[in-house]
């Protein structure tokens, strides 16, 4: 009987041992605190437990393993499996999604925000360039056009923005530019100290952010329809740990990236219904500019600056003419099978 037990258990540990050896554990790279901006990750991760019956989970970690800034060399050298970015942090690393950030795209929701964001994703140059810090797109973190917060008096002409210090990133930065505004790229995190210190005059942030952050918390004033663009922010995995799944794994993944969008969707639209109620609650005033404001900063920081961006991405290689116009195609299309 004592030679049988011992058969028993040693069989015992040996099942426990394969099973923890056959377990997939990937680390998410992430920063801030949990929030609408994050919300698909997290739905990501429960999906692909279920799907696996717990053979695959993905951890997220809030800054735990990387800076924000740092999320992309991070993914190149292994130190995480999954990752969020936003191009505007590192531009020079990721030019060819900078597309995406060009100010008055004209895309008018988060379900357009997504089907051209996945349209450039998909794109052979991305693909590569990506490979390049041995990186693959999952999914993007659609946002919602990003509006100013400010203290003082509202800034609802476009001359007040002449000096203005804002914290904007990428093309967001340069459309401020081209008006006068001086842009700062402090990162999401550092934004409520620089405007709390007076660093910045104005935060430019989309209404989650504004909220996480605690810039609304600070502000006089929010801008409802200037509307000049977004960031761009991806969800990517590192190549060699995708192609090391087994395939269960990994069409449980890749399933998984609709339904973990379509939930983002719907749990940033329960926020967008209460945005009113939350600058009412804060006090903070609702700042409607004028169209023909808006139309000058159209002018000024629209096609001038898509021209340059089309010129400096040829210049460099890559097919800058081709990615723009897949942008306006995709959104053609979005909008046709509405």
């Amino acid at each position: 009987m004592t030679r049988l037990a011992a058969r028993l258990l040693t069989t015992a540990i040996a099942a426990t041992f394969v099973t923890e050896a056959a377990a997939t554990e990937w680390n998410a790279s992430l920063w801030g605190k949990r929030r609408a901006f994050t919300e698909h990750v997290h739905k990501l991760a429960e999906l692909v437990e279920q799907k696996t019956d717990g053979a695959f989970t993905i951890n997220i970690s809030y800054g735990g393993l990387s800076k924000n800034t740092e999320n992309l060399d991070g993914i190149s050298i292994g130190a995480f499996e999954m990752a969020q970015f936003c191009a505007g942090y590192h531009p020079d690393k990721n030019r060819a999604i900078t597309v995406l950030e060009l100010p008055f795209l004209g895309v008018s929701n988060l379900d357009e925000e997504v089907a051209v964001s996945h349209a450039i994703y998909d794109h052979p140059a991305v693909a590569e360039e990506m490979a390049q810090w041995n990186a693959q797109m999952l999914m993007t973190s659609p946002m919602p056009q990003y509006n100013i917060v400010g203290t003082g008096d509202p800034r609802d002409e476009l001359a007040e923005f002449d000096g203005m210090r804002v914290r904007a990133t990428g093309g967001l930065g340069r459309a401020f530019s081209a008006v006068g505004a001086v842009p700062t790229s402090v990162t999401s995190s550092e934004a409520y100290q620089a405007m709390e210190s007076g660093v910045v005059d104005t935060v430019a942030f989309a209404q989650h952010a504004h909220l996480s952050f605690g810039t609304i918390n600070q502000a006089d004033w929010w801008t409802a329809n200037l509307n000049p663009g977004t960031v761009n922010c991806p969800i990517v995995v590192n190549i060699d740990a995708y192609e090391a799944l087994s395939d269960e794994e990994r069409a449980a993944l890749d399933s998984s990236v609709d339904e973990a969008i379509d939930h983002y969707l719907a749990n940033y639209g329960e926020l967008l219904q209460q945005w009113d109620s939350v600058l009412e609650e804060k006090g903070v005033q609702k700042v409607e500019i004028a169209e023909g404001e808006l139309a000058k900063f159209r002018e000024v920081a629209g096609d001038p600056i898509h021209a340059a961006w089309l010129e400096e991405m040829s210049a460099q290689g890559l097919p800058a003419q081709e990615l723009y116009d897949l942008v306006f195609s995709t959104l053609e299309s979005a909008r046709a099978g509405n």
